[in-house]
């Protein structure tokens, strides 16, 4: 009998982990503590967005898929752009909230030479996504990335996205700038981007 009881345990303590995990990662809402760990390059403001100097900044990840619409997208195309990746979900409250601020400042940065980019997971259904999209006004493209695939590209110690949402801005030379693991408005989105479309 005992023997029976020890696997089922440690499948049941392994199964209650792989959730927790599923969890911390797929988390909705606001959270602001910057992980990483051990030797970061990057410095987490009051506001709670992280960011990094110009001259310590490491490459993105690859980030390529297919978009909402069907379509074949890679970030690295827009690079010599400000690129702001906004990582959602249609399931996300906090998501919602700030739909329409992304669109705003999509809208007023467009001839800035900033590319907005969203990458939605966590949405078993296609179809999900595309109506917040429609619901929400949101033109610019997103990735759909179901199983989170792309999050885990991102190497730990950088500015990797942890949370949904997490808001993560790329420079014009395609390295990881800044980082916030909160729902953000547009003054807060504009404080994040602004020095980076300044940066020559």
């Amino acid at each position: 009998m005992s023997s029976g009881r020890a696997p089922r345990r440690r499948f049941t303590l392994l199964a209650a982990t792989a959730v927790a995990g599923v969890l911390v990662l797929s988390a909705c809402g606001g959270g602001t503590k910057a992980g990483g760990g051990g030797n970061t390059n990057f410095v987490t403001g009051s506001s709670g967005i992280s960011t990094v100097a110009k001259g310590d900044r490491t490459d993105a990840p690859k980030l390529d898929g297919t978009t909402l619409e069907g379509k074949a997208l890679d970030v690295t195309d827009y690079k010599g752009k400000v690129v702001v990746l906004n990582f959602w979900g249609s399931w996300c409250g906090p998501c919602r909230a700030e739909a329409k601020h992304f669109q705003k400042v999509s809208e007023e940065t467009a001839d800035q030479g900033v590319q907005f980019v969203g990458i939605n997971t966590r949405d078993p259904q296609k179809s999900l996504a595309v109506n917040f999209e429609q619901d929400f006004g949101v033109t610019y493209p997103s990735i759909y990335d179901p199983t989170g695939k792309l999050l885990l590209r991102f190497p730990k110690g950088t500015l990797n996205p942890q949370a949904i949402p997490s808001t993560v801005v790329v420079d014009r030379d395609g390295k990881l700038a800044a980082r916030t693991l909160a729902a953000l408005d547009a003054e807060k989105l504009r404080k994040m981007i602004d020095p980076l479309i300044a940066e020559k």
